[in-house]
């Protein structure tokens, strides 16, 4: 059955866009290779933790919404929208190879007048010299003539609810001025602004500058926090009165590391075994490299804490509270609690946690005993380290009831535990 959109890539992207597009009316398809998400939407469950609940999974499929596995309905929409994964590999560059699969699934099933549109996060110049090559390869339509072909970097909050695709700018870069309108008439439907970027090269580096600017402002004030216990100064209350300053301030706040889906980018290098003319972005390696060393000055004052108390970490019981990456949400991707909880372990710790949104919780794929009663276990436990302030947690009490409180997040009332 043919239908208006397609979305390839049934992720933390996809699904929030797929949803909308059903809401819109639109009618929609979503195509994943993996067959998990088939068989989770199939199920009402939504297959990415915290991106949709079971009630609004149901309405999708009541909607008209099709999950499936097979490519062979990729040829039978007018619109084709791309968010594949594109994870950092182990050297630190971008992975395209989700996105390349997707790119060779589309190509060859590719009809003259689709509009194909790109919203995984990549580095600039990945659209023109990665994607149209394989779209133009395996299709042997020409972007810009055949097929509109444009950059609309994905730029959802995971679950915040009150930021959504309809109320947050799509930014749309377009190869030529004509793709670059047929995208605008497809966001347009589901948002309340669109924003043309010169092309797609302006559309992929918006996307890099968006998330460079929140780890580099993330390491500043993870660096300043780290300075200020070693000089005696109450950093949270330095941050306090600065962002009552009006201008030329916005307030970030240190924590224990800095998770979530978009990842630092230098775009000097490479994107995918082509040539960039670029220069290194020193700023944002060593932003980098602050706050990957974040987890380990976490580790560093629980063990300081721990002695200061007679204890040592070896033997000790350490309570993590709360595991995600942001508040209110079960979504873990790239949380540093993770790490924290492995060196800790490694340390000879006997390591618990809690979290209202996450019941089971695995480190070198071995389950961590979950705590049953909050209070309870932080009275049990040696340390309780507050990585992650969900709103459910009563952090005055938590802090009475707790032997050793490190707090991560500033969140505790002054005075109330330590703060990183």
């Amino acid at each position: 059955m043919p239908a208006d959109l397609a979305v390839i890539g049934l992720g933390h992207l996809g699904l929030p866009l797929a949803q909308a597009a059903v809401t819109a009316g639109i009618d929609t398809v979503g195509y994943d290779p993996d067959p998990r998400p088939y068989t989770e939407l199939r199920a009402g469950r939504s297959p990415v933790e915290g991106a949709l609940t079971a009630s609004e999974v149901r309405r999708m499929l009541s909607g008209g919404f099709r999950p499936t596995t097979d490519a062979a309905e990729l040829g039978r929409v007018r619109t084709a929208v791309i968010c594949s994964p594109t994870p950092l590999g182990p050297d630190r560059a971008v992975d395209l190879t989700a996105l390349g699969d997707a790119a060779r699934a589309l190509a060859s099933r590719l009809r003259p007048h689709t509009t194909v549109l790109l919203e995984s996060a990549v580095p600039p110049g990945t659209t023109e010299t990665f994607l149209r090559p394989l779209l133009e390869e395996g299709s042997g339509l020409v972007a810009g003539r055949d097929f509109h072909l444009a950059c609309s970097p994905g730029r959802l909050d995971p679950g915040n609810r009150t930021r959504t695709l309809a109320n947050t700018p799509k930014v749309i870069g377009g190869l030529t001025p004509a793709c670059t309108e047929s995208a605008a008439a497809f966001y347009g439907r589901l948002t309340d602004k669109v924003v043309r970027a010169r092309g797609p090269r302006e559309a992929e580096m918006t996307k890099v500058l968006e998330t460079n600017f929140r780890h580099v402002n993330i390491a500043l004030v993870n660096e300043m926090a780290v300075l200020c216990h070693d000089l005696g100064v109450d950093f949270w209350d330095v941050i306090r009165c600065a962002e009552t300053k009006p201008f030329g301030f916005q307030p970030f706040r240190p924590g224990p590391g800095v998770g979530g889906h978009g990842v630092p980018v230098d775009p000097g290098g490479p994107p995918h075994g082509g040539h960039t003319p670029g220069h290194p972005l020193r700023m944002v390696s060593l932003a980098q490299e602050i706050n990957d060393r974040m987890p380990r000055y976490v580790i560093q004052r629980c063990a300081t804490l721990l002695n200061e108390h007679g204890k040592s970490v070896r033997g000790a019981r350490v309570l993590l509270l709360g595991v995600t990456y942001k508040p209110d949400t079960a979504d873990q991707e790239a949380a540093p609690a993770r790490e924290i909880a492995t060196r800790l372990m490694d340390m000879g710790a006997q390591i618990g946690y809690h979290d209202p949104h996450v019941l089971d919780w695995r480190v070198r794929e071995r389950p961590v005993p979950r705590a049953d009663s909050l209070y309870e276990a932080a009275a049990a436990a040696d340390l309780t380290v507050l990585l992650q302030q969900h709103r459910t947690y009563d952090l005055q009490g938590l802090a009475v009831k707790a032997q050793l409180l490190l707090d991560t997040r500033g969140a505790t009332p002054v005075g109330a535990a330590h703060r990183l």
